[in-house]
């Protein structure tokens, strides 16, 4: 594997690679919602650009760490990369295993972008959160999967995110709509 191939792993990922869920809700019924990557995003994207032989995962300390190995076809040998994770709150050991191995893909430049987006806060209708024992939580109402989202680059950077929700109504506009822009 040539190393000028390995950029391919930096193109940011379409909006379609990208899932987003509400992070927090506030008492004033703003809710923070979080871009994210499903670990599957990376394996694709390993698998296009190096093949499904050209790399490799290990997961060490309990699933705590992961270490993505590239082969360099060139000096045959392997380049790895590691990262630690957090456990999640459903499925402790294989949200571990999961979140290092997102991970150690941003260190290989995978979705490394995300870390460039803005903050993304939407005023929630009414309907769409309910306090529960002192708790906001979002609402059935709240049908996030369901929203359309939209995103533009330029030359690598996030310069545009737009989301409507189920009706068509836009909820979050950021950054300026290049209509040049491929």
């Amino acid at each position: 594997m040539k190393m000028q191939d390995l950029s391919k792993l930096n193109r940011p990922l379409s909006i379609e690679e990208i899932d987003f869920r509400v992070q927090s809700i506030n008492k004033g019924g703003y809710a923070t919602i979080l871009a994210y990557k499903d670990a599957r995003v990376d394996m694709n994207r390993l698998d296009e650009v190096v093949g499904p032989l050209g790399w490799r995962r290990e997961h060490l300390n309990g699933n705590a760490n992961c270490i993505i190995s590239i082969w360099d076809n060139e000096n045959k040998h392997w380049v790895s990369k590691e990262d630690t994770g957090s456990e999640s709150q459903s499925d402790s050991a294989k949200g571990l295993a999961s979140d290092s191995f997102k991970r150690a893909a941003f260190n290989w430049g995978i979705g490394r972008e995300l870390y460039d987006y803005p903050v993304i806060s939407i005023k929630l209708n009414a309907d769409e959160f309910t306090e529960v024992a002192g708790k906001i939580k979002q609402s059935w109402n709240l049908r996030l999967r369901e929203w359309t989202w939209f995103s533009q680059f330029n030359e690598g950077k996030l310069n545009y995110i737009a989301c409507k929700d189920d009706k068509g109504v836009l909820r979050f506009n950021y950054g300026k709509f290049n209509k040049e822009a491929k």
